[in-house]
């Protein structure tokens, strides 16, 4: 993971870490990262180091995957909002398996889950983090809690939106508390469909919820296109259509991410829908990609099959385009 970030470090850009859980309870994907121990905490500061060497920033992504654990990864029953009918699955043993039997959280247990998150913040902070993303999207716990497809909660989490959101809220602020508000984001995914998540008037919730960000002055809102689920595009030519509806609600930096092209960021950011693009699956397989797109070099295409894990093979091993440069002028 160090060479990986470190080779996709330059000066100014932006990398988001992926998924580290922020507590044992959390884990829903076998082999990811953690911020739960200070253990952990010297191994994530040679990755922050690596890509500050390199002139580049880099945001540590809190997670909890609620009841898309698992508990042969955690050692417990996994937790959400409410128990209802549930298709999921968790990535163990090198394959995605259905996902556990789960409870919903007791009121008295949240406190215990925004202490996770507090916790998980202060130990990015001692790691050399430049700020924190609370992965509020695809269906993992802050989402479970969000969503009335999955909170049907009848106490002060659950019913109205406002209601609703207040779990997401909750851990904004506890991430604040540690960084200040202005080094936090916040990941979102409207009309997403990973972890079999749905809610009735998304419009409704997900304006509400961005109105009340807004007024936190966060670093920005990270928002999945809903073409998009996890590592598959559901509807190929689907015009963006998430940031553009948000804009209505958030006025700070909306980063959009989902099976964008060179052409399809521009585009997106000359319109005003957002201000910064994300990519994954082609900065996965190009690790200048920014040089790249700069200058219209030709993009390496990405290796879906080593997305969920494996080797250095087609994680590490890509090559920059100053070493592609001969092979591709032969052709």
């Amino acid at each position: 993971m160090m060479k990986f970030y470190a080779q996709r470090a330059s000066d100014g850009n932006l990398s988001i870490v992926e998924s580290a859980a922020v507590a044992i309870g959390g884990r829903a994907y076998q082999g990811a990262p953690g911020l739960y121990s200070e253990g952990q905490i010297p191994a994530w500061k040679r990755l922050t180091d690596a890509v500050h060497a390199k002139g580049g920033y880099v945001f540590a992504q809190l997670f909890h995957g609620g009841r898309q654990a698992h508990i042969e990864l955690t050692g417990t029953t996994p937790v959400s909002a409410s128990v209802v009918p549930f298709e999921g699955h968790a990535f163990l043993r090198g394959d995605f398996v259905p996902s556990s039997p789960y409870r919903a959280l007791e009121l008295e247990e949240i406190p215990g889950i925004i202490a996770a998150y507090r916790k998980a913040a202060e130990n990015a902070l001692a790691a050399g983090f430049d700020g924190v993303e609370l992965h509020g999207a695809n269906g993992y716990l802050p989402d479970q809690f969000l969503q009335d497809g999955t909170n049907k909660r009848t106490d002060a989490y659950g019913g109205s939106i406002g209601k609703r959101a207040r779990l997401m809220l909750e851990l904004t602020d506890a991430l604040a508390s540690v960084w200040g508000a202005d080094r936090v984001g916040v990941r979102l995914s409207p009309s997403g469909k990973w972890g079999d998540i749905s809610d009735s008037n998304p419009e409704a919730t997900f304006g509400y919820l961005t109105k009340k960000l807004d007024e936190r002055g966060l670093a920005y809102i990270h928002v999945i296109e809903p073409r998009i689920k996890g590592d598959d595009t559901l509807v190929e030519g689907q015009k963006p259509v998430a940031s553009a509806t948000l804009r209505k609600t958030y006025k700070g930096v909306i980063i959009a991410a989902g099976g964008f092209d060179r052409e399809q960021a521009e585009e997106i950011i000359n319109k005003g829908d957002a201000d910064l693009v994300a990519f994954g699956r082609y900065y996965s397989s190009n690790p200048d990609l920014p040089l790249r797109l700069k200058n219209g070099y030709p993009l390496t295409p990405y290796e879906r099959g080593a997305f969920w894990g494996g080797t250095e093979h087609f994680y590490n091993d890509f090559p920059e385009y100053a070493e592609q440069r001969p092979e591709l002028e032969k052709k």
